[in-house]
């Protein structure tokens, strides 16, 4: 009997030797840590160049979810696990803090302009705001819950209420439209591709594609300011943390990131 153990006693020892280093570990390995926030696709540059100054700062590791803003609340509505959100306009952020799922009051953080992007060709030969409405113009945008397409489509209501355009330079305008994109960085993405003649998009993605699209400025009179807020999340699971990344965000050193991508800064003062 005892030979006949002998060979299955020699393979269970071998096995516990090939084992032993597994068995020692414990049954959960520590994670990472990372900071899980949810930003508006137009953030995407300048955010992920703050993200890398917190890790140099904190040690942790962030992980963005970059969307459009309306896509990012829903998102967080239907469970999806964040620590900090930051929209691109103040309705999205309303809605979200009308669901209590805040952690505090945002803050707003930075500022944004519109402006006309083309093709580099220029391809409809676009040099004045007006070419918009052009029978034949392909014109681009996001859908219409999508920040950048409602403030879009504020400047041309404003465009609109002056003689210069026409009442019907909106409706005009729309009729040109060939396609709803997902968000801001999607409709740039089209104009750079040319298969488009014409978006509004921000100042500050127009600036990241310098090399693909020439643009058309949008005087005062009929631009829009969008604005930036940012928030802690209820159910985060890192809030002291996302309290220092918000805290980066606002600070000189994150105020400074954003202005070299074209945000105007957070507003000062009461």
């Amino acid at each position: 009997m005892y030979r006949r153990l002998v060979p299955w006693l020699s393979v269970l020892l071998a096995l516990l030797v090939l084992w032993a280093p597994v068995l020692a570990q414990p049954a959960t390995q520590p994670s990472t840590s990372n900071l899980t926030i949810y930003a508006a696709a137009s953030l995407s540059d300048a955010f992920k160049e703050i993200g890398t100054l917190y890790t140099q700062r904190t040690g942790w590791n962030v992980d963005f979810n970059f969307g459009a803003s309306s896509t990012l609340r829903t998102q967080i509505e239907q469970g999806g696990i964040a620590d900090l959100f930051a929209s691109a306009d103040t309705t999205q952020m309303t809605m979200l803090v009308q669901e209590g799922l805040n952690e505090g009051e945002p803050r707003v953080f930075a500022r944004n302009r519109l402006v006309v992007a083309m093709p580099r060709d220029n391809p409809a030969g676009i040099t004045q705001l007006q070419d918009l409405a052009t029978p034949g113009v392909k014109y681009v945008t996001a859908n219409p819950d999508v920040p950048i397409a409602k403030y879009a489509a504020q400047a041309l209501d404003a465009m609109s209420a002056d003689p210069a355009f026409g009442s019907d330079f909106r409706a005009r305008v729309e009729a040109n439209l060939v396609s709803r994109e997902e968000n801001v960085r999607a409709v740039l993405a089209k104009l750079s591709l040319g298969e488009a003649d014409a978006g509004i998009v921000y100042v500050t993605d127009a600036q990241t594609a310098q090399d693909r699209v020439v643009t058309l400025d949008i005087p005062d009179q009929y631009n829009v300011i969008a604005t930036y807020p940012i928030v802690l999340l209820r159910d985060g699971q890192h809030k002291d943390q996302g309290a220092l990344f918000m805290n980066l965000v606002l600070s000189s050193d994150g105020q400074a990131i954003l202005a070299k991508y074209g945000f105007i800064g957070a507003p000062t003062g009461p």
